[in-house]
């Protein structure tokens, strides 16, 4: 084991034992954690879950009943998640991909290869690696791991990264340091968003802080 691989791993269980397992994403089928995925964007998770719960109550929380749908109708029952507008778009195009390459069904789009389906879905309006890497590692249970800005921000300071690498870049230090399943890249993002959220935020809370070792650059 690399010295790299052995302090991720360090840090990993630091998390785990401060936290326990996250059970992440949060969602009842594939295509809600897609949703979520979409609507997460520049909000906060309790917004998402206002606006799928308006989804879902008024039953249209499938790919189907989306699509016929009108774009204004899903804007307003998706209005909690703020930028319901651009957020409405991003849905629709995903839901015109889906359609378009798949006839709606998920279970076949998930039976692309990791690499082919990641490009087809970056070239979906609105989604970006962030929400692409999470369709795939939560809805479609694929080795991906989601690279977010607690990530940057948690091992810039932690000294395993400047804090300039490119996405793609960061993702491969993870990947190439952690072991390649599924339910760690899971979990592990879970972790860093926990310690990002409650405590490593842009003013960090050190004094708390379960992997504080006295060495990070703040």
């Amino acid at each position: 084991m690399t010295l790299c691989e052995k302090q991720l791993m360090n840090i990993y269980q630091k998390l785990y034992d401060h936290y326990g397992y996250q059970k992440w994403w949060p969602g009842e089928s594939a295509f809600e954690i897609i949703i979520g995925a979409i609507l997460t964007q520049n909000t906060a998770w309790i917004n998402v879950e206002k606006a799928i719960c308006n989804l879902a109550c008024k039953k249209v929380l499938s790919p189907h009943k989306i699509k016929n749908i009108s774009e204004q109708k899903l804007a307003e029952l998706i209005r909690p998640s703020g930028y319901y507008n651009i957020k409405a778009k991003r849905i629709k195009a995903f839901i015109e991909y889906l359609f378009t390459c798949y006839h709606g069904k998920l279970g076949r789009m998930f039976m692309r290869d990791t690499d082919s389906l990641r490009k087809e879905l970056l070239h979906v309006n609105g989604i970006g690696p962030e929400t692409a890497d999470s369709i795939l590692l939560y809805a479609g249970k694929k080795k991906v791991f989601v690279v977010d800005a607690y990530t940057r921000r948690i091992f810039s300071r932690k000294g395993l990264l400047e804090g300039t690498e490119s996405y793609d870049d960061i993702q491969k230090f993870f990947m190439n340091n952690i072991p390649k399943r599924i339910r760690v890249y899971n979990d592990y993002h879970a972790q860093i968003v926990m310690l990002g959220k409650n405590v490593c935020k842009p003013k960090p809370r050190c004094d708390v802080c379960p992997i504080n070792t006295g060495t990070c650059k703040i």
